[in-house]
């Protein structure tokens, strides 16, 4: 089976500092793969460089068979990769329906942006808020709405920034299982989270990363078991 996206050899520094260090990382279709490690390891500038925000000093990003390391991200988006960063990128004043309309403008339009948005508004149970200001809904609701607009275009690789953070357990639990949903939809999910509780929930496979690297992969309960995981994980800072 064909890696959906295959990473070799990633290295990246700022300022002479190593954020990326030789990473070499293969995501497999149709998994929900997490990404952990303590703040500082590299995790969202690994998504960035992944979503093309950041250009690698070397090494080679591959989406679907393609070379996409010099593409901008806008030329990734249409290819098939979305992304939700943590801090939600919603416009507070516009109601929620503007919030889907303006992200599926520039991919769809008449009938099917009325299905698609009809469609995201049921997914994310936000049916009921659909004129209200986006600004308005709980912190989870803005979550789910900034999910909903990431996916409205039916990407083929989902990347979740820290998906649950400021979370109640239960709209925790119920990302999760909207998450699965997709998922079961065909979209590959790549999420970083903090939350291991979340990550049992969703992962079929996790990457802890520590100082730019690769320190372990594997299954979520070989991850729990890996000698020294726990330790940098909970324990050892690296700024």
């Amino acid at each position: 089976m064909t890696d959906i996206l295959k990473v070799s050899g990633l290295n990246k520094k700022f300022g002479g500092v190593t954020v990326a260090q030789d990473i070499d990382f293969a995501l497999t279709p149709g998994s929900m793969h997490c990404l952990i490690g303590p703040n500082g390891a590299g995790k969202s500038t690994f998504f960035r460089l992944i979503l093309g925000e950041h250009a690698p000093d070397s090494g080679t990003i591959e989406f679907r068979g393609e070379d996409i390391t010099r593409l901008r991200s806008f030329q990734r988006i249409r290819r098939g990769i979305s992304v939700k960063f943590q801090v939600p990128g919603i416009f507070k004043a516009l109601s929620v329906r503007q919030n889907l309309e303006v992200a599926f403008q520039h991919h769809l339009h008449g009938h099917n942006l009325e299905a698609t948005t009809k469609r995201v508004l049921e997914f994310a149970s936000l049916e009921r808020e659909v004129e209200t200001p986006a600004g308005a809904l709980s912190h989870g609701q803005q979550q789910w709405l900034e999910i909903g607009m990431a996916i409205g275009v039916e990407p083929k690789l989902l990347l979740l920034d820290e998906p649950t953070a400021g979370m109640s357990p239960d709209e925790t639990r119920k990302t999760g299982e909207m998450l699965h949903d997709l998922n079961g939809r065909g979209i590959t999910i790549l999420a970083v989270e903090h939350d291991m509780a979340f990550v049992e929930q969703i992962a079929t496979r996790v990457t802890v990363l520590h100082f730019g690297r690769i320190f372990a992969e594997g299954t979520i309960s070989e991850i729990i078991e890996h000698p020294g995981v726990q330790e940098i994980y909970l324990g050892v800072a690296d700024e």
